[in-house]
């Protein structure tokens, strides 16, 4: 049986791959991809909460063009950017890609 954080984990690697900006899904989908599943609930959480973010903030962040909120100055934010984004390129990258 599912707990609510699998489902959660779940939602959250669909939403990571579906952002409407390609640069956010490459990014945001790669690292679900890589690192979701080892997430605390305390960092899957967070994830949720950047997620619900603009695309376009969330890029800014990521490549320094506007200084990072407080509230995701943390280490996971600081592993998102540190994620070797295209040592995780695939053919098919995207939820359900073998």
């Amino acid at each position: 049986m599912e707990t609510t954080l699998d489902i959660q984990r779940k939602r959250l690697q669909l939403r990571a791959w579906r952002r409407g900006f390609k640069e956010a899904d490459l990014i945001l989908g790669r690292f679900a991809d890589a690192r979701l599943a080892g997430m605390s609930a305390d960092e899957v959480d967070q994830f949720e909460a950047l997620l619900d973010e603009a695309d376009g903030d969330i890029y800014d962040w990521y490549l320094g063009r506007q200084p990072l909120p407080a509230e995701f100055d943390t280490p996971l934010f600081a592993a998102i950017k540190a994620f070797p984004v295209a040592d995780h390129a695939a053919d098919g990258d995207g939820p359900g890609a073998t």
